[in-house]
């Protein structure tokens, strides 16, 4: 099970830090990920990690402004949400694959997933 937690509504500019808990088993050696989903828009990538910590995947409108790392003795990821723009308001989820063990790009890689937490961007 995982639980993102940490959003919530933020001026333009302004920072946030997702966190995603896994509980029930450990993800330690597995990727893990966060993604999106705007009102009336499909599900997009954001960020993801390999098991290790020492493999990072960005999508392009968020590189540069967003960190994602993970404490594995925690078994918890996070998502460092810097520069916000209302562009970024969305529903963020957080996922986790079963076996893989690279950060990935692709949703279907992803075996787990969080509830979302949502973040608010205004101008």
């Amino acid at each position: 099970q995982l639980q993102a937690s940490g959003g919530g509504l933020v001026q333009a500019g302004g920072s946030l830090r997702l966190s995603c808990l896994a509980s029930g088993r450990t993800f330690s050696s597995a990727a893990m990920g966060w993604f999106r989903q705007a009102p009336g828009k499909e599900r997009e990538f954001v960020a993801a990690i390999n098991w290790s910590n020492e493999a990072t995947l960005y999508a392009d409108s968020v590189k540069g402004r967003f960190t994602i790392s993970r404490d594995n003795a925690k078994n918890t990821v996070y998502l460092q949400m810097n520069g916000l723009k209302p562009e970024d308001t969305a529903v963020y989820y957080c996922a986790a694959a079963a076996v893989l063990k690279r950060a990935t790009m692709y949703s279907y890689d992803y075996y787990y997933w969080g509830q979302g937490t949502l973040v608010t961007v205004s101008s």
